[in-house]
């Protein structure tokens, strides 16, 4: 592909992206941001949380994983417990957060537990999401670099920053109104892309379509989704399984970003069918993301053995894998427009709307924007949301700095570690009838989730570990279920500063 034609691509799709901005944002005011005034039809959502929750690192990471052989397909693992995840979200935690009528879903914490538990959850959410911005940000950052920036001479901090303004620029005025519908249309792209590419790719391998396709891919190195041998490693099924349930309850239950989408919906009913039909729908689609993986790897082995060694040898990353292949000169340059698409419109569905709860969440949760007068709601939003802006740039260019991990891997990890606390103060809430010293729960929150950095950390194949060499659970290796150790944690250090029943008026104030 050349400079040009890449140009071309991004200036028409951000256009596009502004025209929707322009005409979901006229008559747009804080409501509209927030909460989209309650009037989104629950199928636009659903399809539209797809590409949210998917993002560029799905779009990227994905199929770069498959090519190591302790991986290969062992994702769907996770991705069944997503499934159950799904299922407790729209059967628990929604109706809780419709029953509240709240515009953060933090406030439940607030009614529950008291002011310091309140922050502690906004807290929370916030660290969680602008790191998991910042990593999405970062995937797409460094691929726009690497194939045209780097060639003009541009730094890549300026690309984070052309990156983010694109942004705020069609977020600025109607916020999640906004986002539900830019979110259908880069879901529509992605899927699109990356269906196409599957059939382009298997048919440059003369792969059969169909049946055939599927035995080939199935036949292949890369296709083994159940590990039942080694308890130990980190990809043994438990552990993905409950890692991916915890994972999903945290990371779209008790995230304010995927549930402002959900609490957008005209009713309780409407926002169950849009989380139930998006869990299958996201099975489906992470199963076709592993199968392109695979058709990938073996393309690069057949045609581009020079990338494939690359990869081999850690000289390229795996999260470079995708680019690397349908950017090549056999492919040719319907791939590369439909890749450059597929990744932008992934990246975006994300990023967009992270910016967007990162504002409601510091407006209403911190600076308690309800309680101002009106005029002055409408210039405090909007001078937060440039500050959110800022913070992803800042935190986008220090994770550059400092981590060389695969973004769905560092994704992850980080998820363990900030929304575990979440986890564990939600369910402590609706599952244990106890009343709970407030003030001390900001520090067993951080005690949590210091104490489950250390344990991993100091882990087999931990960061604080040489090679070879066991760690504070001998062999263990601790793999997605971390974010399930973080909640218990969380959750019986509750127990422990819990004293007594809640009052009965303070349970009728939580079920209003």
């Amino acid at each position: 592909m050349t400079a040009g034609l890449i140009i071309t691509v991004l200036v028409v799709y951000f256009l596009i992206l502004i025209g929707i901005s322009y005409f979901t944002s006229r008559k747009a005011d804080n409501d509209s941001f927030f909460t989209g005034n309650r009037k989104s039809p629950w199928y636009i959502v659903s399809f539209g949380m797809i590409g949210a929750s998917l993002s560029g690192v799905t779009f990227i990471s994905i199929p770069g994983w498959v090519g190591n052989d302790a991986n290969q397909f062992s994702y769907m693992q996770a991705v069944f417990g997503y499934l159950v995840g799904y299922f407790i979200v729209a059967y628990v935690l929604l109706p809780l957060f419709y029953r509240m009528n709240v515009t953060s879903i933090y406030e439940y914490l607030k009614d529950r537990f008291g002011f310091w538990s309140y922050k502690t959850g906004a807290f929370f959410f916030m660290i969680s999401r602008i790191i998991g911005a910042s990593v999405r940000l970062l995937l797409v950052a460094n691929v726009l670099q690497s194939i045209l920036f780097d060639e003009w001479g541009i730094p890549f901090e300026v690309t984070v920053v052309i990156s983010i303004l694109l942004i705020w620029i069609y977020t600025s005025r109607g916020g999640i109104k906004t986002i539900v519908w830019t979110d259908t249309l880069q879901t529509a792209v992605m899927l699109a892309s990356v269906f196409v590419t599957v059939w382009f790719i298997s048919d440059a391998l003369e792969l059969p379509s169909g049946k055939g396709l599927i035995s080939a891919v199935s036949e292949s190195k890369y296709s083994q989704i159940f590990f039942f041998d080694d308890f130990m490693s980190k990809n043994y099924f438990l552990k993905h399984f409950f890692g991916g349930m915890f994972i999903t309850i945290g990371m779209t239950g008790l995230d304010q970003d995927m549930m402002q989408k959900n609490l957008s919906c005209k009713n309780i009913k409407e926002a169950k069918k849009n989380m139930i039909s998006m869990a299958f729908v996201l099975v489906a689609v992470n199963l076709v993301f592993l199968v392109l993986g695979a058709l990938l790897y073996m393309y690069a082995e057949a045609k581009l053995p020079e990338v494939s060694s690359a990869i081999a040898v850690k000289d390229l990353g795996a999260d470079l894998l995708f680019s690397s292949v349908v950017l090549s000169d056999g492919i040719g340059p319907v791939i590369g427009v439909l890749f450059l698409l597929g990744l932008i419109a992934a990246a975006y569905s994300s990023a967009d709307s992270a910016l967007t709860s990162l504002t409601t969440s510091f407006s209403i949760d911190f600076l308690r924007l309800k309680e101002k007068r009106k005029a002055e709601q409408e210039r405090t939003r909007r001078i937060v949301h440039v500050a959110m802006s800022i913070v992803l740039i800042l935190v986008v260019i220090l994770l550059d700095r400092t981590t060389d991990r695969t973004a769905i891997d560092l994704l992850m990890t980080f998820a363990g570690f900030t929304y575990g606390p979440l986890i564990g103060m939600f369910f402590f809430g609706i599952i244990v009838k106890r009343h709970v010293n407030d003030i001390r729960v900001p520090l067993i929150c951080i005690i949590s989730m210091i104490g489950t950095f250390f344990l991993w950390y100091f882990s087999y194949g931990g960061p604080g570990i040489e090679e070879g060499q066991s760690g504070v659970f001998g062999m263990y290796a601790i793999g997605y279920e971390l974010i399930l150790m973080n909640s218990i944690i969380t959750f019986i250090g509750l127990m422990v500063v819990s004293n007594k029943q809640v009052p009965q008026i303070e349970l009728d104030q939580v079920k209003k």
